[in-house]
């Protein structure tokens, strides 16, 4: 065998029992007399021992070791004279009798080691290299684990594991299809399924009453940290259950999730919101809940007053940043070229420092006496030490800028701890969404979502506003899941169709095999689906789930290691019937 211990396990309980060890080069010691090698592989490293005077071919045999050669070593395990604390098998060494050299490497284009010098663009060229680095295995091992007990809970939930097509009929839901050519069915296309959404529908109509999968999904639209063109759901189904069955159930999955793998128990109850409410307070649908600073409207309080920029804004919005009332001008003054950039689009920032003396000092305060801005403070539960910004413009748009100044604010005053979570559901979201572009509604969730029953009566004479039946599971600011209660009757789905603007021809075309299904005994059903990689990266807290992925594209969709996407040839193109044509690159 090529190793009877990996190198994180001996300790000084194995002293004096012979050993074979295998792994690759961490690093080397030549101190004269006696040359040291760190032993590397997923499970630690152990540290090797050369004597000149007892063994000088060995010894020198270990010096010509390169950093990441593979190598296998036999010998004893003996106590170390200087012991290492910072590692668990720091009071122990290997005294070694026999060398093999397994493969010599390269000298490798960046440094293997926890802070390596390697750039993102390069370490994703070797991305096998990086791979080999501690904090991105530990990255690998978290997502291994969450896997593993979201599979246990489920089982233990009666949950069936059932897989689905990755070959599938194009369908209009939402972001484009990766589209895949027939060559047996000439002219003719599968597409990538964006979710398993049907097809889990179905699984309710044949019977399976608990299905999940952790499946990969794949969607063609613009990338960021969060996003990735293929990416995997933990995806659920259930059957004869209403919106109250599913939060219960799905929270218990979350709990068992973090005290599994965090260690952290949630012994409380979700907090619940609805999507108006989240809207109101905190201008987003997946709010940052671990730190207050909610909005405060100060609309009434401030306009009228002959300050032009609120006299003719729709809203005024204000949060209280509890404490930082220390900020310089010069920090304000950035603060307000930040709320400025074309991301943000602010056309400025109005402050009002609370003062330790008590005195209120504001960048307006030519426009309101000291009465006015004390009513402020109070409406904003402003103390001393505190400063209170304003925003304001069209509701929607300074709602959403005043969001991005609230994570901001959280972020620079320390109050979004990466190990602190706080997960809330937003519940009632609108079923439909005006497109103005095009001049009808869209699905917010999907065509399938079931309108809240008390708002069915609204659906032929107000449709925006019917709420759907659906919830999001957000955790520190991050969409980490979604879900609905589905449609299970043919009428109703017809009818929801006919609303976001389809002929009965085209749902017929596009969605006939399922509303054939629901005249053969639909139950009622709902379901949810959690973002593995935003859920893993997410209690990592981290930003970026491409930490989190064995093997990720970059912000461009390309796999830089592998060169994908390339071209074909002109044979396979041939094959299947396809002509490309470059006239738009």
């Amino acid at each position: 065998m090529y190793r009877t211990h990996t190198n994180g396990e001996l300790r000084l309980e194995q002293i004096n029992t012979q050993v074979t060890l295998a792994g690759w080069v961490q690093r080397s010691r030549d101190l004269g007399g006696m040359t040291f090698i760190d032993l590397r592989d997923r499970y630690g490293i152990t540290q090797l021992a050369f004597n000149m005077e007892e063994n000088a071919d060995l010894c020198e045999q270990a010096r010509k070791l390169g950093r990441e050669f593979v190598i296998q070593v036999e010998g004893t395990v003996i106590e170390r004279s200087s012991k290492n604390k910072n590692i668990p098998t720091g009071e122990i060494e290997i005294k070694v009798s026999k060398l093999t050299t397994l493969n010599a490497a390269k000298t490798p284009p960046f440094t293997i080691e926890d802070d390596t010098d390697g750039g993102e663009e390069l370490r994703a060229q070797y991305r096998y290299l990086d791979l080999r680095r501690n904090p991105v295995q530990q990255k690998i091992r978290l997502r291994n684990k969450v896997a593993l007990e979201t599979r246990k809970y489920l089982d233990s939930q009666d949950f069936l594991d059932v897989e689905t097509p990755y070959l599938i009929k194009s369908t209009p839901e939402g972001a484009r299809d990766f589209i895949v050519p027939s060559r047996m069915n000439p002219g003719e296309f599968y597409a990538l399924p964006q979710s398993p959404q049907t097809f889990k529908q179905l699984l309710m109509v044949s019977g399976f009453d608990r299905y999940y999968q952790i499946v990969k999904c794949f969607r063609d639209e613009d990338l960021r940290a969060d996003r990735q063109p293929e990416f995997t759901q933990i995806d659920c189904e259930m059957a004869f259950v209403e919106q109250e069955d599913i939060l219960q159930t799905f929270e218990g999955m979350i709990k068992h999730l973090f005290a599994e793998v965090r260690g952290i128990q949630f012994d409380y109850t979700f907090p619940r919101i609805t999507y108006a409410e989240a809207l109101e307070k905190y201008g987003s649908d997946k709010p940052d809940i671990r730190f207050g600073m909610e909005f405060v409207d100060l609309t009434e309080l401030t306009k009228g007053k002959g300050f032009p920029v609120f006299d003719s804004a729709e809203t005024i919005l204000a949060i209280n940043a509890e404490g930082a009332n220390n900020y310089t001008r010069k920090q304000i003054d950035a603060l307000t070229d930040w709320v400025k950039r074309p991301q943000i689009g602010a056309t400025g920032l109005v402050y009002l420092r609370y003062n330790e003396d008590g005195t209120l000092k504001s960048s307006v305060d030519k426009f309101y006496s000291e009465e006015e801005l004390a009513k402020w403070a109070e409406k904003t539960n402003a103390k001393p030490g505190d400063l209170v910004l304003l925003l304001c413009g069209n509701t929607d748009k300074v709602r959403k800028q005043m969001n991005e100044l609230r994570l901001f604010m959280g972020t620079e005053l320390g109050l979004r701890d990466p190990n602190v979570f706080k997960p809330l559901w937003v519940l009632d979201f609108p079923l439909l969404e005006w497109d103005e572009e095009n001049d009808r509604y869209h699905a917010m969730h999907h065509p399938f979502t079931s309108p809240k029953p008390e708002d069915f009566h609204l659906i032929n004479t107000d449709p925006g506003k019917v709420r759907a039946n659906a919830y999001d599971l957000a955790i520190n600011g991050v969409e980490i899941g979604g879900g609905s209660i589905r449609i299970h009757d043919r009428q109703l789905q017809a009818q929801m169709f006919d609303l976001l603007g389809f002929t009965p021809e085209e749902a017929q075309e596009q969605f006939g095999f399922l509303m054939n299904a629901f005249e053969f005994g639909a139950p009622p059903h709902g379901g949810l689906a959690f973002g593995l990689d935003r859920l893993v990266a997410s209690m990592g807290g981290s930003d970026s789930i491409r930490d989190y992925i064995a093997f990720p594209k970059n912000n461009r969709g390309r796999d830089v290691m592998i060169d994908a996407p390339s071209a074909l040839n002109s044979t396979q193109l041939k094959e299947l019937n396809i002509a490309v044509s470059m006239e738009n690159h």
